[in-house]
């Protein structure tokens, strides 16, 4: 069967579930084509954003079915070391627990800060600790950890490899729900679900005037009642708010948390955040300077924050504040 892992994951049509969707199958792919001495896998488990939490459930009920997909990575590459990556918290909760299973996986801690989970970060933390993403190209599966080809895949990806190889794999995905709902958690639901039939199945569908951050947590889209027949993108988050809710105290939270989490490497995302968390601290939107900070920001920064910080101040302005 490993033999033919790699095709098993392309008819799957599995996508990655750390926020870019990658498709699985050729993300192998391109890392087994590479020829290296060396080649490293690494499980991604830094999870540490506002309304995301579906890596934490997976690791504490599903551990097991993780190692075995790191496992079926390290069978697939040969001569490959394995790494698996986790926020402060995990580390501590689970490092004992997993040297005890899979010796043969190194477990690194995440240092902290938002940038230091994305993908090129991780491997300049891992080799000289410095808390930076890196220019791509080349990519990680290129010249990845150590300048070998690397596989960089979430927490809940390893979990659905395992599921493949065992042919159960049924195209589910996990959900993460949260804000004002009653039935706060982590579900196990079809990767085809729209946003209003995900919330009604799950007894979480408000009474109340709303609007939902749906696909990354902080960084998800705004979504008003109207459009809820989207289905959830990226990291599987759907955050509940009022309509009342005072958008400038859901902006200024974001803004602070972008603010702590950026790597001050670029100008474009360490300056223009800065500039939005002061306009927002005002309580008062220049209009012509947000959204010419907003369009620098997503045009010119160094790596995905600085764009994708972008995603919640615009909807919420044009859908929420305008």
């Amino acid at each position: 069967m490993l033999n033919h892992v790699i095709e098993e994951i392309k008819k799957s049509e599995l996508t990655g579930r750390g926020g870019a969707g990658f498709p699985t199958g050729l993300k192998w792919e391109l890392v087994k084509k590479e020829k290296a001495d060396k080649k490293y896998i690494i499980c991604n488990g830094s999870e540490g954003e506002r309304g995301v939490f579906k890596d934490e459930y997976i690791l504490k009920n599903y551990l097991d079915d993780v190692l075995d997909g790191i496992r079926i990575a390290l069978e697939t590459f040969k001569n490959s070391q394995a790494y698996i990556y986790l926020n402060k918290k995990y580390y501590k909760d689970l490092k004992p627990e997993i040297n005890k299973k899979a010796s043969y996986i190194k477990v690194f801690k995440k240092p902290e800060g938002y940038i230091a989970g994305e993908e090129t970060t991780i491997l300049n933390v891992i080799e000289k600790g410095e808390k930076e993403p890196r220019k791509k190209p080349p990519y990680p599966t290129q010249k990845g950890l150590f300048r070998k080809p690397t596989l960089v895949n979430n927490v809940e990806t390893f979990y659905y490899i395992s599921k493949i190889v065992k042919g159960k794999y049924k195209k589910t995905r996990f959900y993460c729900i949260s804000g004002e709902v009653e039935n706060k958690g982590v579900f196990e639901l079809s990767i085809n679900k729209r946003i209003e039939t995900i919330l009604k199945e799950t007894k979480n569908y408000p009474k109340f005037d709303f609007f939902v951050q749906s696909g990354g947590g902080v960084c998800g889209e705004i979504l008003l009642k109207n459009e809820l027949r989207k289905k959830v993108s990226g990291i599987g988050s759907i955050i509940v708010y009022k309509k009342d809710i005072d958008p400038f105290d859901l902006m200024e939270e974001w803004a602070k948390f972008f603010v702590e989490g950026n790597c001050d490497k670029c100008v474009p995302c360490r300056e223009g955040i800065y500039r939005l968390y002061e306009m927002i601290k005002q309580r008062e939107i220049n209009v012509p300077a947000f959204n010419d900070i907003l369009n620098v920001m997503e045009k010119s920064s160094f790596c995905p924050l600085g764009s994708v910080a972008v995603v919640p101040f615009r909807g919420l302005y044009e859908k929420i504040l305008k």
